[in-house]
C-alpha cells in the first residue's frame, strides 16, 4: 500500500512501450517499473546539456508573475493550486538566493484584471517569504492580465544596467487572459528590452504563453503534477545563457566589514520603513559609510553593490561548473563501491552502469552523481587530493 502511494510519474507519460519488459525487481524483492529510471536520465541529460561553454549572465533581475484568479481555486493540486504554488515558491526563493547571491527578485500578482507589485527588486530573500505568507491569505478571483502584468515588469526592468540578465517567470493557471489592448504590442516593447519571457502553465497549453514565451527566447511547459510542477519551477535556478546584446562591462563591488561596537548607532538603510532601533551592529559601504544589516545588497546611496567572497564564489561556479562523470559499465571498472555513500555495486539493472570522475578517476552511483552535480557542485574525490585541481582540463 505505502508504495502504491509514493508519487512517481505515470506510465501513459513515457508513450507507448512494452510495459511487461520493462518492470524489474530490485534487491528487496520490489517491482520498480523503469519510467522512474527514465526520469532520472533526464535529469542527468539536463546536467549534460549545462555543460557546454556558453556565456551566463549570473547577475540576473527575476519577476515572478503569479496568477492569482479564480483558477488558482481548483484543487487538481492538493490542497489548491494556490497554496501547493506558494509552498513550492518559498522553497524556490530560499533556494534562488543560495545559488545566485548577487541576483535580484521581486514578486507581481495579477488578478480582477489587474496586476499589483508585490514585492521588489531585492537580493533579500526575508522580504519575499513575507510576501508569501500574505499570499496565502489573498482570495483568488477573478480573471488575470498577461498584458497588465508584462507593464508593470517592464516598467522595472527597462531602466536596468544592460549588462544584467533580465528574465519573468510566470505561473499562469487561466485559460483566458483579459487585457485592456493588443498583447502583440506589449510583447515587442518586452522583446526590445532584452527581457526573457519564461511561462509554467497549471492548466493546459495557451497560444499566448507559447507566443511569449517563443518571441523573447524564453521556455514554455505546462505542468502534469504537484512534483513536475516543483521540477519546472526549479529548472529556473540556474541562469540561463546571456543574451547577445548583454553588454561587456566591469562591475564595481565593495566588500565591507562587520563592525560590532567601535561604530555609533546608527539606522540601516535596508529597514527604513520598518524603523527598527538604533545598534551599532551591521555591514558599512566602504565608498559613502551607509549601514546595511546583511548582505549581499545594493547601497540605496551610491549604488555600490556589496557582497561577501562567499557569495561571488557561489555565483562563480555558474561559470565553470563540475564536469560531467564519464558514464561507464561495472564491469569495466574495479571498483566495488561507490566513493561517495559505499553503495555496493550489485549485478541489478539499476547498477549495470556507474560513473567516473574524469580527473580522480573515482567511481559513483547515479545518485550521487547527480547530488555532486546539483548540490554540492564538487567531486569529493578531487577535493580530498590536494595535487588535484577540480578545473583541470587536462
Amino acid at each position: 500500500m505505502h508504495e502504491e502511494e509514493d508519487p512517481k510519474e505515470y506510465r501513459w507519460e513515457s508513450g507507448y512501450e512494452k510495459t511487461w519488459e520493462a518492470i524489474q525487481e530490485d534487491e528487496s524483492g520490489r517491482l520498480e517499473p523503469s519510467v522512474t529510471e527514465m526520469i532520472q536520465r533526464a535529469k542527468r541529460r539536463r546536467l549534460l546539456d549545462r555543460e557546454a561553454s556558453v556565456r551566463l549572465g549570473i547577475m540576473r533581475h527575476v519577476y515572478i508573475i503569479l496568477d492569482v484568479s479564480q483558477a488558482m481555486t481548483e484543487q487538481d493540486l492538493k490542497p489548491t493550486r494556490q497554496s501547493c504554488t506558494l509552498k513550492i515558491l518559498e522553497d524556490f526563493i530560499k533556494e534562488f538566493h543560495e545559488q545566485n547571491p548577487i541576483s535580484q527578485l521581486g514578486i507581481i500578482t495579477t488578478q480582477n484584471k489587474t496586476a499589483k507589485r508585490q514585492s521588489e527588486l531585492s537580493n533579500n530573500p526575508q522580504r519575499h517569504l513575507e510576501c508569501i505568507k500574505k499570499l496565502q491569505d489573498l482570495p483568488a478571483r477573478g480573471e488575470p492580465s498577461l498584458q497588465n502584468s508584462l507593464e508593470v515588469a517592464l516598467s522595472s526592468l527597462r531602466h536596468l544596467p544592460p549588462h544584467t540578465s533580465r528574465e519573468i517567470l510566470i505561473i499562469f493557471a487561466a485559460l483566458t487572459s483579459c487585457d485592456p489592448g493588443e498583447i502583440g504590442a506589449t510583447i515587442q516593447k518586452v522583446k526590445d528590452a532584452n527581457i526573457r519571457v519564461s511561462v509554467v502553465g497549471l492548466a493546459a497549453e495557451l497560444h499566448v504563453c507559447k507566443d511569449i514565451s517563443q518571441e523573447t527566447g524564453g521556455s514554455f511547459s505546462v505542468c502534469i503534477n504537484d512534483l513536475h510542477l516543483k521540477e519546472l519551477i526549479h529548472d529556473h535556478l540556474e541562469p540561463p545563457p546571456a543574451s547577445v546584446k548583454m553588454d561587456h562591462t566591469l562591475i564595481k563591488v565593495g566588500f565591507p566589514h562587520q563592525i560590532n561596537a567601535d561604530a555609533k548607532p546608527a539606522l540601516c538603510m535596508c529597514h527604513l520603513d520598518d524603523s527598527p532601533p538604533l545598534n551599532t551592529r551591521g555591514y558599512y559601504c566602504p565608498q559613502c559609510t551607509a549601514k546595511y544589516c546583511d548582505l549581499p545588497a545594493e547601497c540605496r546611496v551610491c549604488g555600490l553593490m556589496l557582497v561577501t567572497a562567499p557569495h561571488l564564489a557561489r555565483s562563480y561556479r555558474h561559470l565553470f561548473p563540475l564536469k560531467q562523470f564519464d558514464e561507464v559499465l561495472v564491469e569495466e571498472t574495479t571498483a566495488k563501491n561507490c566513493y561517495g555513500c559505499l553503495k555496493h555495486f550489485t549485478e541489478t539493472a539499476a547498477d549495470k552502469k556507474v560513473y567516473v570522475c574524469r580527473t580522480c578517476r573515482q567511481v559513483f552511483c547515479f545518485n550521487c552523481d547527480i547530488f555532486l552535480h546539483e548540490t554540492i557542485h564538487s567531486c569529493p574525490g578531487c577535493a580530498s587530493n590536494p595535487t588535484i585541481s577540480q578545473y583541470n582540463t587536462s
